[in-house]
């Protein structure tokens, strides 16, 4: 019970965060910088805007993957090996997820132009990267200990 209630909390704090940055450019914040401008886009499609011609198809094909993913995630026991972990991913899929639902695209405003154009992203999209950066990092190590 302890784990589902990190779980719950990690999700909570991310996809408020998440949700308070993102007001914040749609109410017309923006700065410009030499290699990154804090600006408002908005995706409508996934990284790279890919699927972005699954038009409103794309919101109803990511809840059903983030509703087996989390169904799934419970079952093989990753609320208790890596509740924070999990906490962020879903705090990320639910905020990105909230604003299709909510503005018909993902709010992003992170935009990096220093060398090279990087896609926009946002807070959610920085915590499902650090969940899955942690759990490989975690899984790796505890690997690399039962090896040697």
């Amino acid at each position: 019970m302890k784990s589902v209630l990190i779980v719950l909390l990690a999700l909570i704090g991310t996809f408020l965060i998440d949700q308070s940055t993102k007001n914040l450019f749609l109410e017309g914040y923006y700065r410009e910088g030499k290699c990154v401008d804090l600006i408002l886009h908005f995706n409508k499609g996934v990284a790279f805007s890919m699927f972005s011609f699954l038009g409103e198809g794309l919101k109803w094909l990511q809840t059903a993957i983030v509703a087996i993913l989390t169904y799934a995630a419970y079952k093989e026991g990753f609320f208790k090996r890596y509740a924070f972990e999990t906490g962020l991913l879903l705090g990320g899929a639910f905020g990105n997820l909230y604003d299709r639902f909510v503005h018909g695209a993902v709010v992003d405003f992170v935009a990096w132009h220093c060398g090279f154009s990087w896609p926009v992203f946002n807070i959610a999209d920085v915590a499902i990267d650090a969940a899955v950066g942690i759990v490989l990092l975690r899984y790796l190590l505890s690997k690399k200990s039962t090896d040697g």
